[in-house]
């Protein structure tokens, strides 16, 4: 049997009963291999982020297998979902969601605290990871200190300072212009190709999935489709010079 990070097997889900039951996911299959960066996609009420937060353990298939690292994750514990989330996954979000009134270090840095680690090695895998996405020499600068795009790159460091083999992004563009969009999209390829980190990524834009090795395709529940991008974007559109002195200036005042 071909080896998967990540297999889901005949998944439901089912909110509600009687005349106001809906079936959010009716029988999902999906595999998913290390080092995949998958783009999810679908209109509104497709399924896709109910399948993405099965995927990441913020919620529990009605009836189905869920299997990360062959463990059964769906007859796991509440206690032990949420450890399996500290180890393995991080998270990025369209509203950025980060600590107004703290800093970038400390945003970054309250997964591992949650995970019970030591002043000194959370200070540590913070710094690395704002370095790892660019803002090295912003750690001490608030969200209302940083650009859009730059408090999306917090969000990332906070998703793999803990060191994830997943990142699951759930319309990480979604609040951006369409330059921030791509330089964000170019730093999940480069996290994806330089570190391995698998990415499963929820999108309705094409021009953001582009960026993926491979696509599924959700509707009513399903999925439709799942294909490879053959052509995937491989770097994001270069930025005028003068772009660049800008982003350089921002929080600067």
């Amino acid at each position: 049997m071909e080896d998967f990070l990540i297999q889901l097997r005949g998944v439901t889900k089912r909110y509600g009963e009687g005349a106001s039951e809906l079936m959010a996911l009716k029988g999902i299959d999906l595999d998913i291999r290390a080092g995949e960066f998958v783009a999810i996609m679908g209109p509104s009420g497709s399924g896709k982020s109910t399948a993405m937060n099965v995927l990441g353990c913020l919620d529990t298939p009605t009836s189905g297998e869920y299997l990360f690292k062959s463990a059964h994750v769906e007859a796991l514990e509440r206690d032990q979902r949420a450890r399996l989330r500290r180890r393995y996954l991080g998270f990025v979000f369209q509203g950025f969601n980060l600590l107004a009134r703290t800093s970038a270090q400390e945003n970054v840095e309250l997964p591992l605290l949650y995970r019970g680690e030591s002043t000194s090695v959370r200070r540590a895998a913070a710094a690395k990871a704002l370095q790892a996405v660019g803002l090295g020499g912003w750690e001490q600068h608030t969200p209302a200190e940083l650009s859009g795009g730059q408090q999306q790159r917090v969000a990332i460091a906070r998703a793999i300072a803990t060191e994830p083999a997943v990142v699951l992004a759930d319309e990480p563009t979604g609040n951006l212009d369409s330059q921030r969009s791509h330089e964000i999209m170019g730093l999940l390829l480069a996290l994806n190709k330089d570190h391995g980190i698998t990415v499963l990524m929820v999108t309705h834009e094409p021009d953001m999935a582009a960026y993926a090795r491979r696509m599924v395709h959700f509707l009513d529940g399903k999925i439709v489709r799942d294909e490879i991008n053959t052509h995937p974007t491989t770097q994001a559109p270069q930025t005028p010079q003068a772009v660049v002195d800008a982003i350089a200036q921002e929080g600067s005042t």
